[in-house]
């Protein structure tokens, strides 16, 4: 079974994004040596796993992403990747692997699990990881913890882990960021 890690930047009240699903209050923070973990995160993922929230914040916000599959490698080389959404007018990254899902997580997770071979990145957001935790197919949070706060938002999971399911195996701190990485027994 594929290992699956939920990577993330939050901020300190535990917010993914703001009110209006914008991720720009991230790029505002100032950040240490990204590469290391950017290239154990690639390492260990053979696929991405997204919700249609994400999906769409990222093409807005970098729209040439859609012009052709060069802009979307440099983030995620030829991953393919898995969206979770309801939304019909979504498009598609021409030349990528990006294929548009919905329903249960579980049968989308074995399929997944049946094409690569590696770990899986969920991306975000919040409650699909919370879908894949119900699912107990949830083994680890990545969580970068940036010096803002944001009163409301897009929450980094709306669901109740308790410490029994969960243990610190790493925490590092990146410029002004602190990462801590928890190991999630499944449920």
């Amino acid at each position: 079974m594929p290992k699956v890690t939920y990577f993330t930047a939050t901020s300190l009240d535990g917010y993914i994004a703001d009110e209006n699903n914008s991720l720009d209050w991230l790029f505002e923070t100032p950040h240490g040596d990204e590469e290391t973990s950017w290239d154990r995160l690639m390492a260990e993922s053979a696929a991405l796993v997204m919700g249609g929230t994400t999906y769409r914040w990222m093409i807005e916000h970098d729209p040439e992403m859609l012009t052709g599959p060069e802009k979307w490698r440099e983030y995620y080389e030829d991953r393919p990747v898995w969206v979770f959404t309801h939304a019909t007018d979504l498009p598609a990254v021409q030349g990528t692997q990006v294929h548009f899902v919905q329903g249960d997580v579980k049968p989308v997770y074995n399929e997944i699990a049946a094409t690569v071979d590696g770990g899986i990145w969920l991306v975000g957001g919040g409650d699909l990881v919370g879908q894949f935790d119900d699912a107990g197919l949830l083994d680890e949070i990545v969580a970068g913890i940036c010096p803002v706060t944001l009163g409301a938002g897009a929450p980094l999971l709306p669901r109740r882990i308790t410490s029994k399911r969960m243990n610190v195996i790493d925490v590092v701190q990146s410029g002004e960021q602190v990462k801590i990485r928890y190991r999630v027994e499944r449920s």
